[in-house]
């Protein structure tokens, strides 16, 4: 039987009302679209996830398992928690540890055609800022270094934009240079141009991609703002405005990116095709909470705005709206189910996380 027939896939069944554990989400969340099980059906060879065990890896590599059941999927991080490894290895992904500042441990790594780099760093930043631009240029050098003619797909963020207008379309990587704030944001543009730089010189084909705030019931915008109006915390408007994409659906953009790459590699912004309103979401929480929002400040005319129509032409628009992820998350909010305790600080304003 062919592969693409042996793969579940988003469109078998309706959105839940609601998930029952993390269980239940993690593998709502890793379910492929059809367009990603057809798209690996054409890609060449096996993938290798590098810095797997974040937020967003293991959802990641479980889908792209999912997708191509046929491929090796070979997820690395150094496994901290060693409950990540054992929950990788039940979904049939091969693991390795490594520490990617370490050139030695790298060169043992299996060479695969395909590589989705998401190793970074964030909070924490300051105080730590030496370590932060070691994980975000230096560990992108070593890898990218190490893996050549390889297709690939880098994570990044819409931080390395200045504000834009949020009345405007937003920024976009062909009309809008990096000129970020604050020591994160640089790194990343570093990371960006480290991995651009060695696209062209190992002939590796690859994407930069720029994502905006991925949603999961257990962190995220959603999360933070809801957890706010369930508290009575006052929510500050200063950013008015977030996009906000389920992270299944941002999943599978970055997946299906491994066939999008150039030489050299190009930015894509992965997001919704419209910002949210952060006193919206507020208020239908409120709704659902039966409590009104407390807000302090007021919006401000400019934030993280980005245009992510590039990636709706390429792939389409994601299958979760807004109002199904503020469900979603209220619905778990109200429960007291499980998280990651990881707040976005969305609303920083001077880069600094």
């Amino acid at each position: 039987m062919p592969e693409r027939e042996l793969a579940e896939t988003l469109e078998t069944e309706a959105l839940p009302e609601a998930f029952r554990n993390e269980e239940h989400l993690e593998a709502f969340m890793s379910t492929p679209p059809r367009a990603l099980v057809d798209d690996f059906a054409r890609l060449e060879g096996d993938i290798l996830v590098l810095g797997v065990a974040g937020k967003v890896g293991p959802t990641l590599a479980m889908m792209a398992k999912r997708a191509a059941p046929d491929k090796r999927i070979v997820g690395v991080a150094r496994f901290s928690d060693p409950a990540v490894k054992r929950r990788l290895e039940a979904a049939g992904i091969q693991t390795r540890a490594c520490d990617l500042l370490d050139p030695q441990a790298l060169a043992a790594l299996p060479d695969l055609p395909n590589v989705v780099y998401m190793a970074g760093k964030k909070f924490g930043t300051a105080g730590t800022e030496p370590f932060t631009w070691a994980m975000n240029a230096v560990a992108p050098t070593y890898v990218a270094q190490r893996f050549r003619r390889t297709r690939f797909v880098a994570f990044s963020t819409l931080c390395v934009y200045p504000f834009a207008p949020v009345d405007g379309p937003g920024s976009a990587p062909e009309n809008t240079p990096p000129t970020p704030v604050g020591e994160y944001a640089n790194s990343c543009v570093a990371r960006e141009r480290v991995f651009q730089y060695f696209s062209e010189r190992t002939q590796s084909p690859g994407v930069l991609a720029r994502l905006n705030y991925a949603i999961d019931c257990r962190y995220g915008v959603l999360c933070d703002i809801g957890r706010c109006v369930l508290s009575g915390t006052p929510i500050d408007l200063r950013t008015g405005v977030a996009n906000c994409i389920w992270q299944g659906d941002a999943i599978a953009h970055i997946l299906r990116a491994l066939t999008q790459g150039r030489i050299p590699a190009r930015a894509i912004n992965i997001g919704a095709p419209r910002t949210a309103s952060v006193r919206y979401i507020a208020q239908r929480f409120g709704e659902r909470f039966g409590k009104a929002p407390v807000f302090q400040g007021t919006e401000a005319s400019h934030a993280w705005h980005n245009d992510c129509s590039e990636a709706q032409r390429l792939w389409g628009d994601p299958a979760v709206d807004l109002d199904t992820m503020i469900r979603w998350n209220a619905d778990w909010l109200s429960r007291g189910l499980p998280l990651h305790g990881k707040p976005t600080h969305y609303a920083e304003r001077d880069g600094v996380f």
